[in-house]
């Protein structure tokens, strides 16, 4: 009998160590504790995020442990997702524009277009499929493309006008921008209209300087490359302001011959309206 209770004893001793073991257990980066391979503490959450959380926290929260496996390491940082807008969403379509996974211009909304590209340089490097620019993927995405210019940027037009030259500050002024592509349309210091404007190639760049309008021609056509420029407004030899319908197709992946591109018809047409022969033109960076 003695032998016997000994056993008894012996055995339930056992089995109390059995249950009380230490186990180890996984930390993630908010300091919360997840549940070991082989028990959890009694209360303890399922590695829930805090309603508060950032996107980049709700990333890196490792996912919930399953019975007999191992913790999982924690997911890359989410840097831009669906609905994100700004400069870096823009710098980041500008960037897939460049390896021809987005078509469309950036527009500095992290639309469907842009989740798809995502989407499609991911899993042609085999990272998950998510859409959403983390941290690994921006990496992978900045060491295979150069950092985009501004007319990379906007491409279509749409950058904010520069500063006006201090020569356009008084008088009638057509201030042209080559930094910020733009033309403002300036009456004693003050801007009536605005518009994107595009200029010439390396081969036939825009000329800067001080100079007037001294010739309008409505449905102007060039007599050396036998284009249409409508509503041009001559400044400098046979360099004009007019609209560009091939600036309104292709943007700033095209140049001019030297003219001051318009891409916008409604604009320059009111414009043209308003502007006399001896306006001044200022062309500057």
């Amino acid at each position: 009998m003695r032998t016997t209770g000994m056993g008894r004893s012996l055995a339930a001793l056992v089995a109390l160590v059995a249950v009380s073991g230490c186990t180890a257990q996984a930390v993630d980066t908010h300091g919360s504790t997840h549940g070991s391979t082989q028990g959890k503490t009694p209360g303890s959450t399922r590695g829930s995020t805090p309603p508060s959380a950032s996107k980049t926290e709700r990333s890196a929260t490792p996912g919930d442990d399953k019975p007999g496996g191992t913790t999982p390491s924690a997911a890359p940082k989410v840097l831009w997702s669906r609905g994100d807008k700004g400069n870096d969403v823009r710098e980041v379509q500008a960037r897939l524009h460049q390896l021809a996974w987005l078509i469309p211009a950036p527009t500095g909304t992290y639309d469907t277009p842009t989740v798809t590209a995502v989407k499609g340089f991911q899993g042609k490097r085999g990272l998950p499929r998510t859409g959403e620019l983390d941290a690994v993927t921006w990496e992978r995405l900045r060491g295979m493309t150069h950092k985009p210019a501004a007319w990379e940027l906007y491409p279509y037009g749409g950058q904010p006008a520069a500063r006006p030259d201090p020569r356009c500050m008084t008088g009638r002024v057509l201030c042209v921008s080559k930094t910020s592509r733009t033309l403002r349309w300036m009456i004693d210091g003050k801007t009536v209209s605005e518009m994107d404007v595009r200029f010439g190639s390396q081969y036939t760049p825009t000329r800067e300087g001080v100079f007037s309008v001294y010739f309008k021609s409505r449905y102007h056509v060039s007599t050396i490359y036998h284009t249409s420029m409508p509503y041009a407004m001559f400044f400098s030899g046979g360099q004009a302001v007019h609209y560009s319908p091939d600036f309104a197709a292709r943007g700033y992946y095209g140049a001019s011959h030297g003219c001051v591109n318009v891409r916008d018809e409604e604009k320059i047409a009111a414009l043209f309206a308003q502007v006399r022969n001896g306006d001044k033109v200022v062309v500057y960076w």
